[in-house]
C-alpha cells in the first residue's frame, strides 16, 4: 500500500452549499449523489469518492433521521471495515500528499451524517 510519511495531520468535514475555505486543503465529496443545485466548479473538489459514501440501501435506511443515527453509524463503520474501503481510503490518505483533508458532503444535519463517521474512521487510520 502506499506510504503515508506524508500524512495530513487535520481532515474536517464542510457542508458542500458552504464556500471553499484556502484552509480546506485536499476537497473530497464524499456523497454517493452529487450535491443538488451546486457546480463542479463552485465546489472546487480535487476527488469526487462516491465509493466511500454509504451504500445506497443504508443511505436511504438512514434518511437523515436522528433516532436512527446510532444504527446507522454501526452499519456504515462495518461498511468501511471492508478491506476495499480500507484500501481506498488509505489511498485518498495518500492522494493528499500531507495536506489537510476536507471531506465535503451535502447534508443539511452537521451533527449527523456520513462524513462525520468517516473523518472518525479516517482519523483513526492515520494514527497507526
Amino acid at each position: 500500500m502506499s506510504n503515508l510519511a506524508n500524512k495530513p495531520s487535520v481532515i474536517s468535514i464542510r457542508r458542500a452549499y458552504e464556500d471553499p475555505s484556502e484552509n480546506d486543503g485536499y476537497r473530497v465529496l464524499v456523497d454517493r449523489l452529487w450535491p443538488r443545485g451546486r457546480s463542479k466548479e463552485s465546489l472546487k473538489l480535487d476527488q469526487w469518492a462516491r465509493e466511500l459514501a454509504p451504500t445506497d440501501e443504508l443511505r436511504k435506511w438512514f434518511g437523515h433521521e436522528p433516532q436512527h443515527w446510532e444504527v446507522f453509524q454501526q452499519r456504515y463503520r462495518s461498511e468501511l471495515a471492508e478491506t476495499e474501503k480500507l484500501q481506498q481510503m488509505q489511498l485518498l490518505l495518500a492522494d493528499a500528499a500531507g495536506r489537510s483533508i476536507t471531506l465535503v458532503y451535502g447534508a443539511k444535519d452537521e451533527q449527523h451524517n456520513q462524513a462525520v463517521v468517516l473523518r472518525d474512521v479516517m482519523s483513526k487510520l492515520l494514527l497507526k
